[in-house]
């Protein structure tokens, strides 16, 4: 995947996010996805972070669309590899996340929700 194209699908990526519709987040990913994030290990109790299925990650989204109703993200960076793509962002709450999704082909088969510090904490280094 070449700068360009990672580029174009993180900007449909953060207009579904922005526009809270699930379908149109959803039309990324593969049936058979794994996504591992630690928001879905304190969301889902006796969750270990990881989601295995389109059912499964759509209703954890489905989840945290239901108690964020002010989601909100931008796109800060955007980082292309060989099947992958890094997404850096802020959300609502002002805190930069890294999204890492590997494709096979269009679709997402797995991917990373990786969370930097809340804005205000004590390992807040000014972001």
């Amino acid at each position: 995947m070449d700068l360009a194209e990672a580029r174009r699908f993180a900007e449909e990526w953060v207009a579904g996010w922005n526009s809270h519709d699930l379908d149109r987040i959803m039309k990324h990913y593969a049936d058979d996805v794994v996504f591992h994030s630690p928001v879905a290990a304190r969301l889902l109790p006796g969750s270990d972070g990881s989601l295995r299925g389109k059912e499964a990650l759509r209703a954890y989204w489905a989840e945290g669309l239901r108690h964020l109703p002010d989601l909100r993200f931008e796109v800060v960076g955007v980082y292309a590899g060989i099947d992958s793509v890094v997404i850096n962002y802020r959300n609502q709450a002002g805190q930069l996340v890294n999204e890492v999704l590997v494709f096979d082909g269009d679709l997402v088969v797995s991917g990373w929700g990786t969370y930097g510090p809340e804005p205000g904490s004590a390992g807040d280094a000014g972001a």
